[in-house]
Parts: C-alpha cells; structure tokens; sequence
C-alpha cells in the first residue's frame, strides 16, 4: 500500500522513539533526526563544558528554538533570492524590449 506509515526507531540523545513515518519517507526522518540529536548533543556538551547541567526538556527546547530560527533565516533569505530574481528578469525584459525597439 502507498505511503502507510511505518514505525521508525530513531536515536535521540540516547534514547529511543518510535516514530510513525510515511513510506518513502524514511531517510528523510533519519536524516532529520540525526540532526536534532546533533544539535542536542552540541548543547549537551556546551552545557556541561561550562559546569551545567541541563535536562533533557530544556535541550529540546533550546535545540527547537535554534532550529526554527535558522529556518527563519532561510526563509528571509529565500524571499531576498527571489525578489532578487525578479528584479533581474525585470531588468532582462527591459533590455530585449530595448533590442527590439532598435531593430524596428
């Protein structure tokens, strides 16, 4: 059956979640949750480099909000691009208009 869910088993920080997953979507959800555990793990290790020890809540969170924050940014840069893009086939237009203009 296309994309039923299957139950992943993904490492996070040291523990185990079962996670419902669509077919085909796997790697991705993998992929995804080696990154969390990345970024938890960097907060994990900066916390307790500076004598802290952190709950596993308050690293998800912190981890959760730096995520989304980078996701904001690549959303505004995203939107820069293609304003940028537009900007350009605007100004592409106006050049080949030009052209046109000269060969008439």
């Amino acid at each position: 059956m296309a994309n039923s869910p299957r139950t992943l088993v993904l490492t996070i920080l040291d523990r185990e979640y079962r996670i419902n997953c669509p077919e085909g979507a796997e790697e991705k959800l993998r992929d995804a949750a080696r990154y969390l555990n990345e970024k938890m793990t960097e907060i994990k290790n900066a916390g307790a480099a500076s004598g802290k020890v952190l709950g596993t809540d308050r690293i998800a969170v912190i981890a959760a909000l730096n995520i989304a924050h980078q996701l904001r940014e690549l959303e505004g840069d995203q939107q820069e691009t293609v304003q940028q893009l537009g900007n350009l086939s605007d100004l592409i237009d106006e050049a080949l208009d030009q052209d046109l203009q000269l060969e008439l």
